[in-house]
């Protein structure tokens, strides 16, 4: 009976062209993350009778309602992102890119780099594809930032835990981070100091050919991204809300606010010390940000400690050291890192 029931929505969704799966889950959808709060609530005062305004309480609340609200908001944009994602290949990416200036070129990764999956594991065959399609350098450097740094997945839970205003913000100052280091250094021209073998290895003058896509194989490669990336993610997002649920019931309120607070110069440079040398992606980072603005931390100084994790992370500086002589890599880490002490600057001083 099951068995039948399936095959028929299968069917039936086919014959939609992939629509009908997608129109079926959404109420669910909304109907699970508009009650999150009160399910945390039950569960909490009503089930396990717990005592409200305890350390282990509110700590269990703030984990038992993240976790679920943060996976239902990776779903929705990831399945959406990864529709879009199906219009731009590699080698689109790439034929996209060539012949353009400096500048516009600049912008155009930048905002290519959003869209399209790749990140700093990836740093190597992609860098090398660029080159070998005679993509300048600075060019390639303002897709290999923003990449990593403005994601879906970042914005999905800046969205989820400060709002639309706050994710507005970080994409903002990221492709405005990704487009001038990236300007910035095709300016200073420092083709000189890619690796010598690079220019080496030749270009495939052919290309790959272009994978042709119904609407409905859209549809599923959006359900095939939800799979992979949340497949890979899960458990940093489960460990960061745990790192943050704790924090939000055991730190004191005025702790981290005194040492990184925006009255404090130092903070900004501080968070951005602290986020380097951290292991981590957007999904197990931004979860501690949220605890650390509700701790005191100005906006400024929580979004520059993020993105010296996401776009400065030891792991990708040593993944590129593969394809750059350690000039480059100073200057990129230099430029990236100024562009993250002034945003969070600024921010301290506008918000």
């Amino acid at each position: 009976m099951v068995k039948e029931m399936r095959e028929k929505v299968i069917a039936l969704n086919r014959k939609t062209n992939g629509w009908l799966l997608p129109l079926l889950m959404l109420p669910v959808w909304v109907l699970l993350y508009m009650n999150l709060q009160n399910i945390a609530d039950l569960i909490i005062d009503d089930v396990v009778g717990m005592t409200a305004g305890k350390h282990l309480t509110e700590t269990l609340r703030f984990f038992i309602f993240e976790v679920p609200k943060v996976m239902l908001l990776l779903v929705l944009i990831i399945f959406g992102v990864g529709i879009i994602r199906s219009y731009f290949s590699t080698e689109k990416t790439r034929k996209m890119l060539q012949g353009k200036s400096l500048f516009t070129g600049n912008v155009m990764s930048a905002l290519l780099g959003i869209v399209t999956p790749f990140c700093s594991c990836s740093a190597i065959p992609l860098f090398l594809g660029f080159v070998e399609a005679g993509i300048p350098i600075g060019v390639t450097f303002s897709f290999l930032i923003a990449a990593p740094m403005v994601n879906e997945v970042a914005l999905v839970l800046l969205v989820g835990l400060f709002g639309w205003k706050v994710a507005l913000i970080y994409v903002a100052t990221g492709l405005t981070i990704a487009i001038l280091s990236g300007w910035l250094i095709g300016k200073l021209k420092m083709e000189k100091y890619v690796a010598d073998w690079v220019y080496s290895v030749k270009a495939n003058a052919e290309g790959l050919e272009e994978e042709r896509l119904s609407f409905s194989d859209r549809i599923q490669k959006g359900f095939d991204s939800v799979r992979e990336i949340v497949g890979k993610i899960w458990i940093y997002i489960i460990i960061g809300i745990a790192v943050g649920a704790g924090a939000h019931g055991y730190v004191p309120e005025d702790f981290l606010g005194s040492l990184l607070g925006k009255e404090n110069w130092y903070g900004v440079p501080l968070a951005i010390l602290m986020g380097v040398p951290m292991y981590s992606n957007a999904a197990g980072i931004i979860p501690i940000v949220s605890v650390l603005i509700e701790k005191g931390v100005s906006l400024g100084t929580a979004l520059a400690f993020m993105m010296s994790v996401i776009a400065l992370s030891l792991p990708e500086i040593i993944i590129l050291k593969k394809v750059l002589k350690w000039q480059l890599i100073a200057a990129f880490v230099g430029i990236v890192a100024v562009g993250v002490v002034l945003v969070g600057f600024i921010f301290n001083y506008v918000m």
